[in-house]
C-alpha cells in the first residue's frame, strides 16, 4: 500500500547519481582499468597486512619466550630467598 515502508534488507545502495557509501564502493560507470587499479591496491594492502601479521607473530613469540625466562628467574630468586631466610631463622633460633 501507499503507507507501506520498504523492507530493510541491508542491500540499499547509494542514491542514483549520489556519491558512493564507502571508499571501496564503485559507481556504475567504473571502467575495467579502474577496477584493475582498485583490485591491485587492495592486493597491495593485503600483502602489507600479511607482512605486518608475520612480524607481530614473531614479536609475540619473542615476548612469550622472554616472559617464560623472567618467570623462571623469579622462581629461582624466590627459592634462593626462601632458602636464605630459612637459614637465617635457624642461626638466630627463630
Amino acid at each position: 500500500g501507499p503507507g507501506r515502508l520498504p523492507a530493510a534488507t541491508g542491500e540499499e545502495g547509494p542514491l542514483e547519481g549520489g556519491p558512493p557509501d564507502h571508499s571501496y564502493s564503485l559507481s556504475s560507470g567504473t571502467t575495467s582499468e579502474e577496477l584493475l587499479r582498485k583490485l591491485n591496491e587492495q592486493r597491495d594492502i593485503i600483502a602489507l597486512l600479511e607482512v605486518k601479521m608475520k612480524e607481530m607473530k614473531g614479536s609475540i613469540r619473542r615476548l612469550r619466550l622472554a616472559e617464560a625466562q623472567l618467570r623462571e628467574e623469579i622462581r629461582e630468586k624466590d627459592r634462593l630467598l626462601h632458602a636464605a631466610s630459612a637459614g637465617t631463622r635457624k642461626r638466630h633460633g627463630l
